[in-house]
């Protein structure tokens, strides 16, 4: 039982840069290869280009896929490009989320509240629709959605953002019910963590802001990328339906700062 992922094929969505990037990074030095999405085609070259160049695998194991996570055809055109250059996905990690929707629900939009949970819930649950015609209904597989501590406990500011995290970890364990024993499925809930995505929650104040974290630093997409590594390899194979915390300790302290 290791965190060996030769031979396996990932997708890894929303991977163009921060928690994505590294969840990818950390596959391909595992030995997967690895098909990454965005929806910015020159941004997620770059990604691309700038994984081979980091890790020093072969060109041929890493596969940018560009194109819209809300969008049925986009989902479906990266599956089969997957499948395509790799010929299996073994390994899904559902990363891709928005938050353009601060303070109170009462006030908030109701557009933006519905395209938020159209990204981060359907979106996750349309790939992995896919992914489990595509190749793990028959082969087995993993797949790791990316929630967030504000998912598990309420924020006030980012309310809506938390809502569909909670949908999603509920989506988790109804999955990890469903496509047990051949696909096990779990999430993380990171807390801040030091992304251009999270910028506006630390930006100016990153030392007031991780003073209440028992570890006194803010997270990093590494941090995030080693326990998802972790949980879709064979070294968590009786693990399934879980949603683990990795939040340098501060939803221990009872607060989210």
């Amino acid at each position: 039982m290791t965190t060996d992922f030769t031979g396996r094929a990932a997708l890894v969505t929303g991977a163009s840069r921060g928690i994505g990037h590294g969840i990818a990074a950390e596959l391909l030095a595992g030995g997967a290869s690895v098909a990454i999405t965005g929806r910015k085609a020159e941004a997620l070259a770059a990604a691309a280009e700038a994984l081979v160049t980091t890790t020093g695998v072969s060109p041929d194991r890493v596969l940018a896929v560009p194109g819209n996570a809300g969008s049925a055809e986009d989902r479906a055109r990266a599956v089969d490009a997957v499948m395509t250059r790799f010929g299996r996905l073994d390994v899904l990690v559902n990363n891709t989320g928005i938050n353009p929707v601060f303070g109170a629900l009462v006030d908030a939009d109701l557009d933006a509240v519905r395209k938020i949970f159209d990204v981060n819930v359907i979106a996750a649950l349309g790939f992995v629709q896919l992914a489990w015609k595509a190749w793990m209904e028959e082969h087995g597989g993993a797949v790791v959605n990316i929630a967030s501590v504000g998912g598990l406990r309420s924020t006030g500011v980012i309310a809506a953002y938390g809502a569909s995290k909670a949908a999603l970890i509920r989506l988790t364990e109804e999955l990890a019910w469903q496509l047990g024993p051949k696909v096990r499925v779990n999430a993380v809930a990171p807390a801040v963590v030091k992304t251009r995505f999270a910028e506006a929650l630390y930006t100016g104040r990153e030392e007031e802001a991780a003073a209440g974290y028992p570890m006194k630093r803010l997270g990093t997409p590494e941090d995030v990328a080693r326990l998802v590594a972790f949980l879709a390899s064979d070294a968590a194979e009786w693990i399934t339906g879980e949603t683990v915390r990795v939040d340098g300790g501060l939803l221990a302290t009872g607060t989210l700062g």
